[in-house]
């Protein structure tokens, strides 16, 4: 059988996949196995940083894999220490959880608001507020935390205790919060699974007045936001704020599978021995990638991310389509169903994504100009 029926035959239908089979990839370039070159607009839906096969992070895998995989986390070792202490410098938290995914990350994020406030304000106070058109993962617990209906319906009961928000809508906001007794709010700035919708500045610093004044736990999500993709170290720091905890993956490891669920002073003693746990998370290969990476994502790098963004953004408002997102965290609001701008751009060697009825880009952060400026083409003449 041929890789394609392979595939269909022995792992569970739950991807519908695109008629491509990658069989390797160098930077922003990847090639099916019928030798046909592609530029990856997708970087495997803000997973590698860097693109594939990057050198130094495959150089950073490879040393720490011949010197220990894998120990415990009832022992110490240097790479997970070494993150930690990276992550925790940049951005002004105080602690860290290592775990292996961005679900994990936000059902930690949704465990430490809830023993905070059940110790702080009383055990009935469990409720976590996010928003419709949010997307937090596919555990039943960031299930219920996803404010989109389409996903919640063949899995009921869900876990209880999760209020919608309208994005944008701070006096709906106050008002879930005055109604009832609320542990955290949870956000993401950028809404990328729900359509690439950025939330209004005034939104993002109302939500972090209303969750100081009321003692609640201010949560961002930046699994695909976070880790450069908007221009920003993290996507809460364009906004002015600082939460109580971040959740972070995807992009973090660049590749493989690391998630962080990052803590304030306010939060960072809010476990104990044996409230948390993860065979796998602090992995010392997982951790020495992410090193490599975040070691690599200095203001200049950044900023180079933030101004490609601006390229894309122009670039196509100047074509005429309605752009949404930060950084290279794109949507393009399409005028022919995005299927079929897909389609073609895969017939003509570029890979893109898709959000509800966007198109959706989020290419390696290090992409050449060259080959950005060559996507763009292809897109913008697969959108007419």
């Amino acid at each position: 059988m041929s890789i394609k029926q392979t595939d269909e035959r022995y792992i569970a239908h739950t991807y519908k996949r695109f008629d491509v089979t990658i069989v390797k990839g160098e930077g922003c370039l990847c090639w099916d196995d019928n030798g046909k070159e592609y530029i990856d607009m997708t970087s495997g839906i803000g997973v590698n940083a860097f693109g594939y096969s990057d050198p130094v992070w495959a150089q950073a895998v490879a040393e720490q894999a011949q010197l220990l995989q894998h120990t415990s986390n009832l022992y110490y070792t240097a790479p997970c220490a070494e993150l930690a202490e990276i992550l925790c410098t940049r951005t002004g938290m105080d602690k860290v959880f290592f775990g292996n995914s961005g679900a994990e990350a936000n059902e930690c994020a949704i465990k430490i608001a809830r023993k905070y406030a059940a110790e702080h304000k009383g055990e009935d106070y469990y409720n976590i507020i996010t928003l419709h058109k949010s997307f937090h993962g596919r555990t039943l617990t960031t299930l219920a935390a996803t404010g989109q209906d389409n996903f919640h319906h063949t899995f009921l009961p869900l876990t209880d205790g999760f209020l919608y928000a309208e994005p944008n809508d701070i006096e709906g906001l106050q008002k879930l919060v005055s109604d009832n007794k609320v542990a955290g709010i949870l956000i993401e700035t950028v809404q990328g699974e729900g359509g690439v919708n950025a939330l209004d500045a005034d939104f993002v610093k109302a939500v972090e007045r209303i969750c100081k004044e009321n003692d609640i736990v201010f949560m961002v999500d930046e699994v695909q936001t976070g880790n450069g993709r908007t221009g920003k170290l993290y996507s809460y720091m364009h906004f002015g704020v600082q939460p109580d905890v971040v959740s972070t993956a995807k992009g973090l490891a660049a590749g493989l599978p690391m998630g962080a669920t990052l803590m304030s002073k306010k939060v960072s003693d809010v476990f104990s021995y044996g409230d948390h746990g993860s065979t796998f998370g602090g992995n010392p290969v997982c951790a020495a990638a992410a090193i490599s990476v975040l070691s690599r994502m200095d203001d200049a790098f950044l900023a180079e991310v933030a101004e490609k963004g601006s390229y894309v953004k122009t670039r196509l408002e100047e074509a005429g389509y309605e752009v949404s997102g930060l950084g290279l965290m794109i949507g393009i609001k399409t005028k022919k169903p995005v299927a079929e701008v897909l389609s073609a751009c895969i017939e003509k060697g570029v890979l893109c994504l898709s959000a509800k009825d966007k198109l959706r880009l989020l290419p390696p952060l290090n992409i050449p100009t060259e080959q950005l400026q060559k996507a763009v083409d292809v897109i913008i003449a697969s959108l007419s």
